[in-house]
């Protein structure tokens, strides 16, 4: 019985760092993506023009440019919601949040049959006739 508790713990030791990762690699592409989103958006706000710079080609291709970039970046998230209509990570937390609780479960369900097994071998050893055996045996 106490195999099948340390049998749990094993698979709960070697599943969870298997999941973590799965879930941080699509946390960490979604957050690529909105990060590139949000920084292209502060650049294309960050850069005004205004009746005075529009004589100046520099900074009106620097406006241009950082529009493009805000271009860029929505359309990889456009293409990223097309994809996948809604973004994984929170499933990915989802079904890792679930699969810990399985595992919790799982023992749980362990050590209860473990506690059940010592009791019933206590039970056995302080009774008749499992006294007689166990005093003739283990003395």
């Amino acid at each position: 019985a106490w195999s099948q508790v340390e049998n749990q713990y094993q698979r709960r030791a070697d599943l969870i760092p298997n999941l973590v990762e799965t879930v941080k690699g699509f946390a960490r592409q979604e957050q690529e993506t909105l990060t590139a989103v949000v920084e292209a958006r502060a650049k294309a706000t960050s850069i005004q023009v205004d009746a005075s710079t529009l004589d100046d080609p520099k900074k009106l291709q620097q406006f241009q440019q950082a529009q493009n970039q805000l271009t860029g970046a929505l359309s990889r998230l456009m293409a990223v919601s097309e994809r996948y209509p809604e973004l994984k990570s929170n499933q990915n937390f989802l079904a890792l949040q679930s699969q810990l609780e399985g595992i919790e479960n799982r023992i749980a369900v362990a050590r209860r049959d473990f506690i059940a097994s010592v009791e019933r071998y206590n039970t056995e050893i302080r009774t008749f006739p499992g006294r007689i055996w166990h005093t003739l045996m283990y003395s």
